[in-house]
């Protein structure tokens, strides 16, 4: 299982935000900022603070992929 925050980095840059700016106004650590950018998993509390920010759902932020798609 591998997931992608793609869809919030593409939110980010339709909002003119920079990823510091997510830090500050989503009140969320700049660790969980580095595993998102390691596509690594971060916890439910930190997710609900960004959706939260942005008024949206999970599936509008990251998308979980399964390990054989894109030819890996």
């Amino acid at each position: 299982m591998k997931i992608s925050y793609d869809k919030l980095w593409k939110l980010l840059i339709d909002k003119k935000m920079k990823k510091t700016d997510l830090i500050s106004k989503a009140n969320i650590s700049s660790n969980v900022l580095a595993r998102m950018g390691r596509e690594e998993p971060v916890s439910l509390e930190s997710l609900g603070k960004i959706c939260f920010l942005f008024g949206c759902k999970i599936d509008d932020i990251l998308e979980i992929k399964s390990i054989n798609e894109g030819g890996l």
